[in-house]
Parts: C-alpha cells; structure tokens; sequence
C-alpha cells in the first residue's frame, strides 16, 4: 500500500531485508524513532494561579513635593545633621538634588536680600545721623536759652533790693570791670593779678586756696558776718565772706588789741590798731548751694533769722548771719553768689561742649580710619575747627563738606566688600582728584589723602591676591595689574607678578621626577623653565611699560641661572663630550630658544659650571 511521501513504502522492503541484515543502522535509526516519547507541554495560563502583589512604587508627586522649611533653618539652635537625617532620610538620588538646588537657590536670594538691606540701612542711618545731630544741637541751644531764662528771672528778683556802698574788694571789681571795657586782655589781666595780691596780702592763708590762674578775680566782700552754732543758732565768731569767680572762701578775723594813751575821756581805753583776716574755708562754687534761711523759720523766728544763710557742701551745713539789721546786705550777697554761679555753670558748659566736640572728633577719626589716629596733628587740627561740617570744599563746582567726603568713604568700604574693584579704583581716583585740587586747604588735603591712602592699600591687599591666585590667565593678570596701577602701586604688582611666577616655576620643576633616564630628565626642566620664563616674560611686556623691562630681565636671568644649577649637578657624573652629555645640552639648548619668541636669547647662556672636585 503506497503512501505519499513514500516512507512506508520504503518501510517495507526494509523490513523485508532485515533478516539479510540484521543490526543495520538504519532499523537503528527507524526503532529508536518509533520508541521516543513525546511530554505534552504544561498549561501555563494563569486561571487558577494567584493574583501576583502590587509592587509600592515611589509616588513622583512626592518627589516634588519636598521644599526646603525656612522657619526651619532660621532657627539659631538648628542641628544641620539631624535636620538632613530627618528630612532625607527615605530621598531617591532626585530629590537630592532637587533638595540641593532649593538650598542654592535660598542661598542666592539670601544673598540678595542682604546686599539690598546694606544700601538700605546705610541711606537710613546716615538720614537719622544727620536728624540726631541736628536734634542735639537744638537740644544745647534749648539749655542755653533756659540758663538765660533763669538768670534773668533771678536777677529781676534781686533788683527790686537797693544797693548799700560797696567794700573795698567789691569797689575795685567794679572798676575792674569798666576798666575792662576800655582796656586790653592783657591790663585785665594785669588788674586780677593785683587784686590777688591784695587778697593775699590782706587774708593770712589764702594763696593755698586761691593760687594765681589766668581769669580769676573778685567779684564781692562783706565783712560784717558772725558764724552760727549749728545746735544753739549763737554767734560763734566773726567771719567775711569774700566771693570770687569760682570760689567762696569765709575768712575769720584776727585781732591784735593794745592800749593807746592818745584816747581819753569816756571812750574805750582799748582801741582795735589793726585786725587781720584767716582763711578758714574755702569751696569751689559749682560744689555749694547757699540758701535763704528767712523763710524757713517758725513765725517765732522770722524776726532772729531774717539775715541768715545757709551755705551746703555735700553733707556738711554752715550758717552765718549778717549783723547788719537790714537784709540789704544778705540778699546782695544772695543775687550776686546766683549770677556768678550762673556763670561759672555756662562757662563750664561751654568748655566742656568745646571738649566733647574736640573728643567727639577725635574718636570719629580715629576709630573709623585706624591710619588717621595715628596722625595727632591732623586730629589737633580738626578738632580745633570751629565747626567741622562747614568746612567747604569745591567738588566739580559745587560745594561740599566733611560729610560729603565721609559718604563717599562709606562708598568706597562698600564697594570694596562688594568686590567692584572697578567702582572702587574709580572713587579713590575721584577723591584723589580733589585732594589736588584743595591747594588752599592743606588741612582737608591731608585729611582726604589719609583717608584715600588706607583705603587704597586695603584694595590693593585684595588685588593681588587675586593676581596671585589668577597669574598664569593673561586677560585677568593685565585687568589686576591695571587696577594695582591705577592705585599708584606698580612696584607692588611688578614684585607680586614675578614672585608668583618664579613660585610656579620652582613647584613645576620639583613635579619632574628623576627616574633612571638622565636625558629624559633634563628634557622635562629644561622644557618647564624655559616654557614658563618664556610665558612669564609674554605676560610682563603685555601689563607693564617697556620702562619696567629691565626688572623681567633681571628676573629670567636669575632663573636661568637656577637652571644651569640644576644642569651641572645633574651631569656632574657624566663625562663631557660623551653622547649622553651632547644629547643633553642639545635639548636644554633647544628648549632655550624658545624665549626667543619674546626678544631674548639664552641659548649661549646655558651651561655647565666647570667640575668642582
């Protein structure tokens, strides 16, 4: 029975030759087909397995979500440890960086804040400076208007009194006073230097009180005064009471009694020659108080106590009487003790503004601009100006004061802080400016110049850090050399400029490591030395004047120099004229033409220093 393909066919004559050929590969072959068994493939569908878990996924919106707390971080007692470990404690890698860049973005807005807050706090304090300045000179003219006030209220009291005759001390006041006005400071003066002889002359004792200084003089004497017991209110002695410009001194009177033998009749046998005055007491009139004891006393009183004052020093009280029987003479010594205390207080007054002004303005300078302390003549000088911030300069033909040029110091610190060094360079060049112009002023001159000068060294300290820091980049070394310039300190950017090369210089060459190779060793300091001085003379000619040159010369030769140094230690060991030398200083050679790039020839220059054995 045929089949398609014919295999059944085959089948049986195979199988009718199998005896003939038992163990044929092929009945092989067809049994071990007909053997092999088939496994069904499993049913993998899922309809009886169970439903596989939900897998917790990071939720985005969460990411987002995460913001910086500024109430957070502007508490002082923030622990920046434990507020990242409880903030980002479960953050992916994004939200650590979006964490990150919020804080940058604080930090920047912070940053602005507080530069806006400097211009502002700076115009706001100099507008209430100005305000407490005026009200303090309102508030002295104010207390100078009551003191006057109040004199002029006492002494319109105290002239409804009719004046007695004068004593001798008070007379020659008076005339020392109209004298004065017709006469010179010097015969014043002349006139209360006799009145001090006098007093001494006529009050054992005095001159340890009352010395000589320029001013002081008498203003008043009454002898006719008796000390009361401070217990039983009698008369203890008799006194005078001498009143001067700043002093009260009380003076007890001395007598000396003898018998004389022109006197007869029913007169006394006894007659008073001569009586001398001891000073007993003497206080400065700014420490005393005198009052008015008259109505003070009881209705009883009234009558005994009417001519009586009492004069306090601290806690000590003295009471005197006048023994005249009119109050007359008390209540003279009462309104001219006020006006001369009156006085004395505004003279005070006024020296000790005069000396807060003076004080004021040396601790202004001072403490601002450290190199104006330590100039104490120009201090002195401005201390002594009447009024400082009326002292006028012209500034581009307009009138300015010290103010103005304080504003503008404050500009320049400001400036400086900010790091404009260009804004800055160009405020102390203004200044300086009219510093030249102030020919007829050398006072403020100085004053500006000082000023100009410190603030021009601390920028220039800035600069060339920067120009250190910055030395091998041509566009920033000639911008910080500019400025350094411009602020009159070339020598100083010339010397910081080379100093940092030759630094460089010295740190590239210690980077070369010998390592067994001597030519491959002397190519890599060759290579750097010349590389570098050819740079470094490039940069120079760029930033300086030809004038400065030299300098540069001077410099690249003393390299060169440091280079030979290197060489002959180096091939110290190897014998000249060999290959290894020639190779050598072929390529140090080599390399030295290099600054030839720059106008300078050092290849004849390098060489070996003779052998020192």
């Amino acid at each position: 029975m045929p089949h398609v393909n014919g295999i059944t066919e085959k089948a049986t004559k195979s199988g009718r030759e199998r005896p003939g050929r038992p163990g044929g590969n092929t009945a092989d072959l067809v049994k071990r087909r007909y053997s092999t068994r088939f496994i069904q493939p499993s049913d993998f569908s899922n309809a009886d397995a169970p439903p596989v878990p939900k897998l917790h996924l990071p939720d985005t919106e969460s990411i987002q979500n995460i913001s910086v707390d500024v109430a957070a971080l502007k508490d002082p007692g923030l622990d920046p440890e434990k507020y990242t470990a409880t903030v980002l404690s479960d953050a992916s890698d994004q939200q650590l960086r979006d964490f990150q860049t919020s804080l940058r973005k604080l930090k920047n807005r912070a940053s602005t804040d507080l530069q806006q807050n400097v211009y502002q706090n700076r115009t706001q304090f100099i507008k209430i400076s100005k305000d407490a300045e005026k009200l303090n000179e309102d508030m002295r003219a104010l207390r100078s208007h009551m003191s006057e006030l109040s004199a002029s209220v006492s002494n319109l009291s105290a002239n409804t009194v009719v004046p007695e005759a004068r004593s001798s001390f008070e007379n020659a006041a008076t005339r020392t006073r109209k004298q004065a006005n017709r006469s010179s400071v010097a015969n014043l003066e002349q006139i209360y230097n006799n009145q001090l002889q006098a007093l001494w002359k006529e009050v054992e004792g005095s001159q340890k009180f009352l010395p000589a200084i320029p001013g002081r003089h008498v203003e008043i004497e009454q002898r006719r005064w008796a000390e009361l017991d401070a217990a039983t209110w009698k008369p203890k002695q008799k006194v005078s009471l001498i009143l001067l410009n700043d002093h009260l001194m009380v003076a007890r009177e001395k007598s000396r009694n003898r018998v004389n033998p022109n006197i007869t009749g029913k007169a006394e046998a006894e007659q008073k020659v001569s009586t001398r005055l001891v000073a007993e007491k003497c206080w400065p009139l700014q420490d005393i108080d005198m009052l008015d004891l008259a109505p003070m006393g009881s209705a009883r009183d009234k009558h005994e106590m009417a001519n009586a004052i009492s004069i306090r020093c601290g806690h000590e009280s003295y009471t005197y009487q006048s023994e005249r029987s009119s109050s007359t003479e008390k209540d003279q010594m009462l309104r001219k003790f006020r006006q001369t205390a009156e006085e004395l207080r505004r003279l005070l007054r006024t020296d000790t503004q005069t000396h807060t002004k003076s004080t004021k303005a040396m601790e202004f300078y001072s403490t601002r601009d450290p190199t104006v302390a330590k100039k104490t003549d120009l201090l002195r000088s401005l201390s002594n100006s009447n009024d400082r911030s009326e002292i006028l300069i012209d500034v581009d033909g307009k009138q300015k004061n010290l103010r103005w040029v304080e504003g503008q110091m404050d500009e320049v610190d400001i400036e400086v802080a900010l790091q404009h060094f260009e804004e800055a360079v160009s405020l102390i060049e203004k200044l300086r400016t009219v510093a030249q112009g102030l020919k007829g002023n050398s006072m403020v001159q100085d004053l500006i110049n000082t000023k100009i000068d410190g603030r021009a060294s601390t920028l220039a300290d800035l600069v060339v850090e920067r120009l250190i820091s910055t030395h091998s980049f041509s566009n920033a070394t000639q911008t910080n050399i500019k400025w350094l310039v411009r602020l009159g300190f070339d020598d100083r950017a010339r010397d910081s400029f080379l100093v940092a090369r030759s630094e460089t210089i010295t740190k590239r060459a210690r980077q070369c490591i010998f390592e067994g190779d001597l030519r491959d060793y002397i190519f890599q300091v060759s290579f750097v030395y010349f590389t570098l001085m050819r740079n470094t003379v490039s940069i120079f000619q760029q930033c300086f004047p030809p004038l400065m040159m030299s300098a540069c010369v001077r410099w690249a030769k003393e390299h060169l120099d440091g280079f030979n140094v290197i060489l002959s230690r180096q091939l110290s060991s190897v014998q000249r004229g060999s290959p290894t030398w020639n190779e050598c200083m072929d390529q140090a050679k080599e390399h030295a033409m290099m600054v030839n790039d720059v106008g300078l020839d050092f290849k004849e220059l390098v060489k070996v220093k003779e052998d020192r054995e």
